[in-house]
This record gives structure tokens, sequence and C-alpha cells, in this order.
């Protein structure tokens, strides 16, 4: 057992015990009964564990796939302990997550436990919290069961995903999404927390493998500090963000800002551990295990500018009023940054044009146009989802059909069109270069790429989606509404890469066969549109009465002119698809028609056919 991990854990538990003891009574100040100090340190207990354990399991996935040299998709004897060590991490993390069911619920609802246990069902269908650590449960069940007998890099990149994920319901359904603010709360913690676990269970994987014997000691401790360097840079801006909303301006004297100020000083203290020669990971260890009791404890306390605010009905909402109506001033200025999607969009940029860069150092060309869709992709989905477009989609019916289509239609034909998995291909180094062709060639992606499987959730997801409850309840939540936002985003990326993308897809299509899945899907997405017009009946008409803007007086109106927007512009991606596509099919004509005439230039064609009358007449001989 390590001990240092032992002490790390036992620290931080004392750490919440301290915020728990010495906070008091956390809910009168909301209007809330207390459950007790007894149940609300037993929850932060639990809660710690479950954290704890979900981190590793995360952490012990990425030291595996990302650390730990691989064997042509498979395991060294290293990859596969640290794959052990992440399901047991996760059997730790369902086991402490199902326990913090009623925990949450008793919390959440402000009863005693005697009560939760005899009312347990309809307080956790009344409270969101509750239902969270049931989905977490679940997914730390998978991946303890399926990391168990996993033998290969593209499913333990499978667990690494589920593990992510994993993480995020609590967080999504805790503090920061609540009040004003809480759209960029959610969105910086969506980057925080997996940063967080990464490094924390990296670091205990990566104890592990140093107490064992073998070679590779040190380019595995190289590839540690570049991925964790890259968590802790990722966890210092992600939380100043969430610092400066939930702390509020004078939250940062009082105890929460107490522990914020303990997080922020590991975050310092690490960096110069690490400059030091012969630093010992204990102390490291030791130092995330004060950070992580610190953020537990944080979940504890009532946020101070819950206290200095009274945010409105629309503020609660959607984390930000719209007073005013859309206007080309608004939708241009008034930016309002998406740090998942809009700073994504700006990273894949960035990426993008480094890998250029590197292909034109030494001598390669890449096309322009290519450089130029890519950009332009990235550039969509900024406008969409930062600016005063991605600000308003979500307060009516139209400007979020206005964001649908183009993150869904037109910001994928873009992105596909810049090829970029082809320069990643050419510029990464063998290692990950590997990677990237494993997840490529496996069966997920085979099955993902499916034409078919792709056909049916492109177009489907349109009426699923908007004709049933789904679209309205997605609306309340703006995690499900990141959700959606990613689901429209990824189901064009990958019907268009079949389509038109420049990049070999793992189920290549002939081109007759491309126009025919084009012209197949076509009529649906225009019968949507025609539906949208022509409905009677208001999509989310709940989500839309509560947020009641008044600049908005006929809901109806206003998604039939949504309606008419899914249809016209809709129409336009798909002839820049159809045109795209004929002239990919005639330059690969022009192509074929070089070498064919290459290779009768060349001879070969008569060769052959001397070389076919010889067996011929042999065959006929021996007759």
């Amino acid at each position: 057992m390590d001990r240092a991990a032992v002490v790390a854990v036992v620290t931080a538990l004392a750490c919440v015990a301290v915020v728990v003891v010495l906070a008091g009574d956390v809910h009168a100040p909301l209007g809330d009964t207390d459950p007790g100090r007894v149940a609300s340190l037993v929850f932060g207990v639990v809660r710690l564990v479950a954290f704890a354990a979900g981190s590793v399991a995360a952490g012990a996935a990425a030291f595996a796939v990302l650390v730990v040299p691989s064997v042509r998709g498979g395991f060294t004897a290293d990859a596969y302990a640290a794959v052990r060590l992440a399901s047991g991490a996760a059997a730790v993390w369902a086991v402490s997550a199902f326990a913090a069911v009623p925990l949450a619920a008793g919390d959440a609802s402000g009863q005693p436990p005697s009560v939760v246990w005899e009312h347990l069902p309809d307080l956790v269908a009344a409270t969101d919290e509750p239902k969270a650590w049931l989905a977490v449960a679940l997914v730390a069940g998978v991946v303890a069961l399926g990391a168990r007998v996993t033998l290969t890099w593209p499913t333990a990149v499978l667990w690494l995903v589920l593990s992510v994920v994993g993480l995020l319901p609590p967080v999504v359904f805790g503090h920061v999404s609540v009040g004003a603010g809480h759209d960029i709360t959610t969105n910086a913690m969506v980057w925080h927390m997996p940063a967080a676990a990464v490094w924390v269970g990296a670091l205990v994987a990566l104890r592990g493998f140093l107490r064992r014997p073998g070679a590779d000691r040190d380019r595995v401790v190289r590839r540690f500090r570049l991925l964790t360097g890259g968590c802790l840079a990722v966890l210092v801006l992600s939380g100043v963000v969430v610092a400066v909303v939930l702390a509020g301006s004078g939250g940062l004297l009082s105890g929460y800002g107490a522990l914020l100020a303990l997080k922020a000083s590991v975050c310092l203290v690490v960096p110069l551990l690490r400059r030091l020669r012969g630093a010992p990971f204990t102390v490291e260890l030791l130092a995330l295990g004060v950070a992580f009791g610190a953020s537990v404890g944080l979940t504890h306390l009532v946020p101070p500018s819950w206290r200095e605010l009274r945010p409105s009905i629309r503020e609660t909402i959607l984390g930000y009023d719209l007073a005013e109506p859309p206007s080309a001033t608004r939708l241009l200025l008034e930016w309002r940054p998406d740090l998942v999607f809009g700073l994504g969009a700006v990273f894949a940029a960035v990426l993008y044009v480094a890998g250029v860069r590197v292909l034109r150092r030494r001598g390669d060309a890449w096309p322009a146009r290519r450089v130029a869709a890519w950009l332009a992709g990235c550039a969509v989905v900024v406008v969409v989802t930062s600016s005063g477009v991605g600000k308003y989609a979500p307060g009516t019916f139209s400007m979020h059909m206005v964001a649908h289509m183009s993150l869904n239609m037109l910001a994928p034909v873009l992105l596909v069109l810049g090829g970029a998995v082809t320069l990643a291909l050419r510029v990464l180094p063998s290692g990950p270069r590997g990677w990237l062709v494993a997840l490529l060639h496996c069966r997920a992606s085979r099955l993902v790429t499916h034409p078919a499987v792709a056909a049916v959730v492109f177009v489907g997801s349109f009426y699923v989606l908007y004709f049933s409850d789904l679209f309205g309840t997605a609306m309340g939540q703006h995690w499900a509404h990141q959700v959606m936002n990613l689901h429209f985003l990824v189901s064009g990326y990958v019907f268009y890469w079949l389509v038109v993308g420049v990049d070999r897809p793992p189920r290549p299509l002939p081109h007759l066969a491309k126009l025919g899945l084009l012209f197949a899907v076509m009529p649906f997405h225009a019968f949507f549109g025609v539906i949208l017009m022509s409905s009677g009946t208001v999509i989310a008409e709940t989500f839309y009465r509560r947020l009641s803007l008044t600049w908005v007086p006929d809901l109806l109106t206003d998604q039939r002119l949504g309606g008419g927007i899914a249809w016209a512009t809709g129409e336009v991606p798909m002839l820049v698809v159809v045109v795209a596509l004929l002239a990919q099919w005639a330059s690969a004509d022009r192509r074929e028609a070089v070498r064919l005439d290459r290779r009768l230039d060349s001879g070969e064609d008569d060769r052959l056919a001397a070389y076919n009358a010889m067996l011929a007449e042999l065959s006929g001989r021996r007759d």
C-alpha cells in the first residue's frame, strides 16, 4: 500500500471535517433546514472518497493511454497495471457514488436520515444531485468491469473518456450550476474537474510504476510532467474563472476565500517543487491531498456571490439577462465567451496552424484552401457560441435554430474540408500517430462512420429532439444545452466526413454512393423545416414561458421563423457540399486517367498481355 497516498487521503478528510465543523449551518442562509452536522460530515467524507476514487480511475487510465508506451495497439505490463488500478479505483468509486445518493437527497432537501430513507424515491425524483450520483455509480460500475478485462489501447481510451464524463454530473449539478453567471462557471468546471482528476490519478499510477523494476523510467516521467503540466495550466485558468464568479467582490476575505487561497498555494508550490532536482513525488501527492480536501470543502459552503446578488428569473435559467431584443449591433458586439466550444475552437485553429507551419518548415506543401476551410469552420463555431448569436440562442427558438444549423450544417462542412486528420498524420511523431491510426480503425470508429448509422443519427436526431419533450428539458439545464450543441457538431462532422471529407474515413465510399447518401437525407431535412413552419404547437413552451421575454410577444410566430431558417439555411451548405463532391469526383477521375495513361505509356499492359498469352500457351501444351 502506498503510505503517501494514505496520508494524502487522511489529510484531505481532515480538511473536509474541519470545514464542515467550522462552517456550522450552511443551509439557513438559503432558507433551508439543516439535515444535521453528522449527516453533513458523512456526506462530505463520502463525496471526497467518490471524487478521489474517480480521479484515480480517470488518471490511471490516462497514464496507461498517454504516458506508458504501448506496443502496436496492445499493452505493456506497466500499462496493464495502470488499467487494473483504474478498474479497482472505479469499483470504489461506484460504491461510494451509490452511497452518496441518499446523502445528497438529505442535503438537498434538508431532511435528517430517518426522513430521507422513508421518502427516498420521492426525494431522488424531486432533486437533481441524487440523480447525478446515480448516473456516476452506473458509469463507474461499467468502467470497473470493462477496465478489468481490457487488453487493447483503443478500449482503454473508451474507459478514459467514460471516467472523465462520469466525474462531471455532480459538478454540473452543484454550486456552479446555480445563479447569475452559472453558464460561465459550469463551462469552466468542465475543464477544471478532468484536469484535477487526471493529475491526481496519473500521479498515483506513476508512483506504482516507479516501484516496479523496468526501463523507460526517464521517458515515462517526462511524459507525466508534460501531461500534468498541461493539467496545472488548465486548473489555474479555469479555477480563476470559477473563483471570480462564485466568490464575488467580498468573498475572497471569507472562509470560502481561504479555501480558494489554499488551492492556489498548491498550484504555485508544485511547479517550484518540480524545479528542484530529486524533489520526491511524495510531497506533490501530499500537496494535492490538501488541495483536494479544500475543493470538497468548497462544495459544502455557500458561495459568497449568492448572498451578494439576487439573480432574476432569466439569470437563474440562463446565467444572464436578455432584457433587449437582438439587433445587428448586439449580435456582433455583445460577446459572452463559451469556454467549452469557443475556447475549444480557438485551440483547434492554433494547433492546425502550428501543424501547417511544421510541414512548411520541412519543405512540404499544404493546400491553402484547406487552411482557409478549417479556420473558417473554427470561426463559425466561435461566432455561433460566443458572440451575440450564442448569447441570444437559448432565448428564442429562431436564434436557437440559427445556432443549430450553423453547428450542424455549416461548421462541419468547412471542418471536414480542412483535412485535419491527414495533417495530424503527417506532422505527429510515431507514438501519437500510432494512437490516431488505432482510433481511426477501431470497431467503435467503424460503427460510428457506417453510412446508415451516420445518416440516421444526422437526420433522425432532428425529429427525436424537437418533436418530443427532450428539447424543452435540455434547454432548462446549461450542461444539457452544451451536450445538445456537441451532438449537433459531432453528428454533422461524421456525416459530412463520409460525403466530402478530405480525410480517408474507416469506411470509404465511392463517389456515386456519397452522392446518393447526400440526396437520401436532403428530403428529410427539408420536411423538418416545413413541419416547423406549419405546426400549431409551441415546442418547449414551458421553458420559453418561464423566460417571459417581453420582446417575444408570439412564441408560435418565432417558432415558424425558426422553421423557415432551418429550411432556408440548410440548403446553402447542401449546395456547397454538392459542388465540393462533384469537384472531388472530377479530380479523382482525372487522377485515375493520368495513372492509366502512365501505365499504357510504360507498356505495362502489353507486358501483362504477353505474360497471359504465355501462360495460356503453356496450359495448352500441358493439355
